[in-house]
């Protein structure tokens, strides 16, 4: 049971680079004046599930260590950077929802949301690591 958190927070990270790689193709367009065909439909469904995945993973995480080991934030530098993603997280998916529902043209608020998912992809890719530690420490006992 322990693991269920780890498969679908290396899920929601493989999503999230997908999505990072459609981003990059509006980026080039928006910023750097290159043609490029800009998948917005998959691009939206692959970032919300990237963004689903890494929220509801990050809550059974806790539940279970709360449940598991009975304390919060006992598994040191892996819970405070989950802690810190949260904001990034949090403001990629309403950005990403209020320019799913407002369509328009604009350049500042699509490099707002892209680089607050990147921030969170960057530390979700540091969270393997940490991740790591607390398997071979909490549930591998070594």
């Amino acid at each position: 049971m322990l693991y269920i958190h780890p498969v679908i927070q290396v899920l929601a990270t493989f999503l999230a680079l997908y999505a990072l790689g459609l981003g990059l193709q509006r980026f080039m367009s928006l910023h750097l004046g290159r043609k490029t065909g800009f998948q917005r439909k998959r691009h939206l469904l692959v970032g919300k599930l990237a963004i689903i995945g890494w929220l509801g993973g990050s809550i059974g995480g806790a539940v279970m260590v709360r449940i598991m080991w009975r304390g919060w934030f006992i598994t040191g530098e892996h819970a405070y950077l989950a802690f810190a993603m949260l904001p990034f997280i949090l403001f990629g998916l309403i950005s990403g929802l209020y320019l799913e529902r407002n369509p328009a043209p604009r350049r500042v608020l699509p490099l707002l949301h892209g680089c607050a998912n990147l921030t969170a992809l960057i530390l979700a890719l540091f969270q393997f690591g940490e991740g790591y530690e607390v398997i071979t420490d909490f549930v591998l006992g070594g």
